[in-house]
């Protein structure tokens, strides 16, 4: 007589997992390395760098801070997704562009001009009339999010509900770059072509001459990183963070049991269109200048350089490698312009090979060996 058979309990495979690893050393972050890793970031961005910067620096750490808003959400698509975005200039052109329109069309009628000064000498001298909705302020903060969101939207379907990813998928998003490149480039007249748009005098009525208004523009940037920070934390931490990470994992068995592996992608990849589309809107009145360079390709990739070398599936990395990155590109390029080009794509390239959980995995394999050596010995 056989021994009846035992039958394992059944187990819910839609509960959020607490300890998932994402990758060596890295896991869901917790309640209290995101307090306090915003504390020493909040101190550090909001009370240290105003005290100790000049004006010129603390505006140039803006810059900075705006390439993290973009790693963050490159991160949180690349790192929990597994969607290398190549094309996130796009939507940070998108962003610094609809920021611009307005802020050229404002200080054109301050001066009460009929057009901007580029227009004058480049075209008819009339704006042309999908210029006209960006007078409004209300309607260009909701073009900042919303454009981005809308592209990435329907991009984000018509690729991914055919099943391109990997390497197709990057190469796509890098073609989309360097194609609205050119479209900038090509017309002249209407975006300034390949010298973009600058010369701004004002941003929602505050003079950027000003140094406490560009301070202010500076504090505001800072506290967008800190919450992207935590809305990136909480989709981490949520149902939908976790689907993501099986997604990436095992996409036709996130299919087989009911989820839209396409949905699921597209959500992440409007999340980080979005991140980027509003560090552009950011990037024009700290930097004063828009144009198809900061935009294109190089920039694109060197997004991605800060995100793998922080570590691109932590909470954290992402923006502190970005600032980092951006941070020796501008002090090592003074000393060496001709070859800096060459260290940034040493850079990924030994991040890739060697730590590809970035400088953020470090604790977790120096944590793991250590506790290996205690069990050998």
């Amino acid at each position: 007589m056989t021994a009846p058979t035992r039958l394992s309990p059944p187990v819910d495979l839609d509960r959020p997992r607490t300890r998932t690893m994402i990758s060596p050393g890295i896991g869901i972050p917790t309640w209290r390395s995101l307090i306090i890793g915003l504390t020493l970031m909040a101190i550090a961005l909001l009370v240290v760098a105003p005290a100790l910067m000049s004006s010129f620096e603390l505006n140039r750490l803006g810059k900075y801070v705006c390439f993290a808003i973009v790693a963050v959400g490159i991160g949180f698509a690349w790192g929990r997704g597994g969607m290398l975005t190549l094309g996130q200039g796009v939507f940070f052109g998108i962003g610094g562009y609809a920021m611009a329109m307005h802020m050229q069309l404002a200080d054109a009628e301050f001066a009460g001009a009929a057009a901007p000064e580029f227009m004058m000498l480049y075209g008819s001298g009339e704006v042309p009339i999908w210029w006209e909705p960006f007078r409004s302020p209300v309607f260009t903060i909701v073009a900042v999010i919303a454009l981005p969101a809308l592209l990435a939207l329907a991009l984000g379907y018509a690729i991914f509900s055919r099943k391109v990813k990997g390497a197709y998928f990057a190469i796509l998003s890098q073609a989309l770059v360097a194609a609205f490149g050119v479209l900038l480039i090509g017309n002249q007249a209407t975006t300034g072509g390949f010298n973009g748009l600058s010369n701004f005098q004002s941003w929602f009525g505050y003079v950027l001459a000003d140094p406490a208004n560009k301070r202010m523009i500076y504090f505001i940037a800072a506290a967008v990183l800190l919450a992207t920070i935590f809305v990136a934390f909480l989709l981490m931490r949520s149902r939908f963070g976790e689907l993501l990470v099986a997604t990436r994992d095992a996409e036709e068995r996130v299919r087989f049991l009911g989820y839209n592996p396409a949905t699921v992608k597209v959500s992440a990849f409007v999340f980080a269109a979005v991140m980027a589309g509003i560090a552009g809107a950011l990037f024009v009145p700290i930097v004063g200048i828009i144009s198809p360079a900061d935009i294109g390709v190089t920039p694109s990739i060197v997004f991605l350089i800060g995100v793998a070398a922080g570590g691109r599936a932590s909470l954290f990395g992402p923006a502190i490698g970005a600032i980092a990155v951006a941070w020796a590109e501008t002090s090592l390029s003074e000393s060496f312009p001709d070859v800096w080009s060459y260290f940034q794509g040493l850079l990924l390239v030994l991040v890739i090979a060697l730590l590809p959980g970035g400088v953020a995995s470090l604790a977790g394999k120096i944590r793991t060996r250590k506790t290996a050596e205690g069990a050998a010995r």
